[in-house]
């Protein structure tokens, strides 16, 4: 392909323009588009040109010298991959209208950078193509279609302050989520999960505690809080070795505070928060509870109920197949709390809703007896305490002469864990709640569980990368932002019609490689993002776009 130059006559002038020829996908053969637009030759010769057309030949000339000398180009140390599957969220965060709030923290703050830029920024690479901070500055942010203007040193200075003020940041966005898309407290989801660091001291913040990955290594605890329409409307970070349920009290009356609610709620939650401690809370505040308990922790009475195979109505799916087995009654139970430094017992009337699944039986049994083989064979080899692990809850230590232990299997706690396996045991406030609603209600929790999953899966949060507290925090406030904007997609926006892996599947697969003259969307066809192109009225689905085409994508407003 080559410059030529073009001569054309109009009204006895004529005009000059350098074109290029290039290779058009579109005709399939040889295109022209004007290079430079260099005007009449009437006009260039009055301004002293002697000789327009050779002047401009032997430019042209040059050009084409110059192509020729270029050779076959070759590739470069910057990848031509452009990421574009972060529109939707853009679209989203600009509807929340949170900049003005941010550009605020310019009154008090002398910073050189724009951190709305940098925070959304940082939200969208950590979508698209999640990885430590460094490689995020340097692979990830150059190839978002819009630049970001923050130097590296700028990035770990703003992920700080992000990270020292997130319990400000997650409040505005609530807020803003709230006057964007409102949100419903009526039930409330809240659940706590832990991030593992692979260090040797602890420092304060991250701390030894249990582990939901059963690591030794030292955690930091999360909490997170659901409204009804199963979007975060909350998020506390606590050192791994505090307790996580009284992070349910406090991150629900800062909830409540901060965004004037003074309806009732109903807590919802698993075993981990149920504690008398927390159910009062909730009596106390003038809101209700749901959470589930553990079977073989009841006293005798409420066992023996358990095991009554009398009551139990079924749910059973199209072929009839059994999916479990419910019954339900309402008392009242006994609860001891603290009140001023003693022990009280006090009397609350409950809703118990006790189902059976077969499947869970089934899973919960293998996982017994896997335990139980373990520490059989552990017993026979006289390991020590420490290496049986959670299988030595079904041995017996006693000590015996010397000071060496006795060991030998615990018969009973096997068949106590055998016996109850498969059942679980919803309690509830709310006496006058249907079982199927209180079953329903209990299950969206399993929300709360895909949102931890979205953090440490698709946001790849741990490994961290960052070490002090405040950039800690910060990291795990871009992950949160991150799943409050693909939640509002999802449930908002695409009205919960598709999954939250399809949703990541676009986003992170829908790209684009700058070609010569246009882009070219590399992006795999899937159902997603064709009825994401029709439903947004873009050309999604298409293999060349132009620069502007990009621009209406990404300038998009949902």
């Amino acid at each position: 392909m080559a410059y030529f130059l073009k001569k054309t006559k109009l009204k006895n002038r004529t005009y000059l323009a350098i074109y290029e020829s290039f290779y058009s996908h579109e005709k399939k053969g040889t295109a022209h588009r004007c290079y430079r637009s260099l005007g009449s030759v009437e006009t260039l010769t009055a301004g002293g040109m002697a000789d327009p057309v050779a002047f401009f030949q032997a430019e042209v000339d040059s050009l084409n010298q110059a192509k020729k000398a270029g050779g076959t180009p070759k590739i470069s140390a910057v990848s031509p991959l452009i990421y574009m599957g972060y529109f939707p969220l853009k679209s989203i965060m600009e509807k929340l209208k949170v900049k003005k709030y941010m550009d605020l923290f310019k009154l008090t703050n002398d910073f050189q950078f724009d951190l709305y830029g940098l925070l959304s920024s940082l939200v969208y690479a950590r979508s698209v193509n999640p990885c430590s901070k460094l490689r995020t500055f340097h692979e990830v942010l150059p190839s978002l279609f819009h630049p970001c203007n923050y130097s590296y040193d700028q990035l770990l200075d703003g992920l700080s302050f992000l990270g020292a003020n997130y319990e400000k940041i997650a409040e505005l966005f609530t807020a803003q989520t709230s006057a964007a898309y409102g949100i419903s407290t009526d039930r409330t989801y809240f659940d706590c999960t832990n991030f593992f660091f692979e260090i040797d001291r602890e420092d304060g913040f991250r701390m030894k505690g249990p582990s939901k990955e059963n690591r030794k290594d030292p955690i930091v605890g999360l909490g997170l809080l659901l409204d009804s329409n199963l979007v975060p409307v909350g998020m506390k970070m606590y050192p791994g070795n505090e307790s996580e349920k009284p992070v349910l009290r406090e991150v629900v009356s800062q909830m409540k505070k901060q965004h004037n609610i003074d309806g009732r709620t109903i807590h919802v939650a698993d075993k981990g928060l149920n504690c008398a401690e927390n159910i009062a809370f909730s009596k106390k505040a003038g809101d209700g509870y749901l959470f589930s308990k553990a079977v073989k922790m009841l006293p005798e009475k409420e066992k023996a109920w358990v095991l009554l195979d009398q009551g139990f109505q079924e749910v059973r799916d199209k072929k009839g197949k059994l999916l479990y087995r419910y019954k339900s009654c309402i008392d009242r139970f006994p609860y001891g709390i603290l009140h001023e430094g003693k022990m009280k017992t006090i009397f609350l009337t409950e809703k118990r809703l006790l189902t059976y699944s077969p499947s869970l039986a089934a899973k919960k049994k293998h996982e017994i007896n896997r335990m139980v083989e373990k520490a059989k064979s552990l017993t026979l080899s006289q390991a020590k305490r420490k290496d049986f692990g959670e299988s030595g809850k079904y041995v017996s230590f006693t000590d015996g002469e010397g000071g060496k232990a006795s060991v030998s299997m615990n018969q009973k706690a096997i068949d106590r864990d055998l016996k109850f396996a498969g059942y679980n045991l919803l309690v509830t406030s709310e006496t006058e709640m249907a079982d199927q609603d209180i079953y329903s209600t209990y299950h969206n929790l399993w929300r709360i569980e895909e949102s931890f999953k979205i953090m440490k899966s698709d946001l790849d949060a741990r490994p961290a990368y960052v070490q002090k507290e405040d950039s800690i925090k910060g990291h795990f406030l871009v992950c949160y932002i991150a799943v409050l904007l693909e939640r509002i997609l999802q449930f908002h926006v695409l009205e919960n019609k598709y999954s939250t892996s399809d949703i990541f599947d676009f986003l992170k697969n829908f790209r684009v490689v700058k070609a010569e003259n246009k882009y070219i969307n590399t992006t795999v066809y899937s159902d997603f993002i064709n009825d994401l192109s029709e439903k947004f009225h873009l050309p999604l689905t298409n293999y060349f776009l132009s620069e502007t085409q990009l621009k209406s994508i990404l300038n998009y407003s949902i």
